[in-house]
């Protein structure tokens, strides 16, 4: 169950620091945990692709990074398949 309350924070976290970057901030609580999480999956696929090593120290920073990371390519991908131009 904690992990489960992790995951969630994390993706809460991720999504909406990832809408701010990418410039599409309010976008809601739901929809934030929803694009970290599946963010998280597309930036650790993305970093092993492409053999990118994050070294911090802190592996929930490079997590977190890699959440960020994988949530931006997916808010623009959303943003050009929906057709808005930012």
């Amino acid at each position: 169950m904690e992990t489960w309350l992790y995951l969630i924070l994390f993706g809460a976290i991720a999504g909406f620091i990832a809408g701010q970057l990418v410039g599409g901030g309010g976008r809601g609580l739901i929809v934030n945990i929803f694009v970290g999480i599946v963010g998280a999956v597309v930036g650790g696929w993305l970093f092993d692709t492409f053999n990118l090593n994050l070294n911090t120290g802190m592996g929930w920073l490079n997590k977190l990074i890699e959440a960020v990371a994988g949530a931006s390519v997916l808010l623009i991908v959303m943003g050009m398949l929906s057709g808005r131009r930012r």
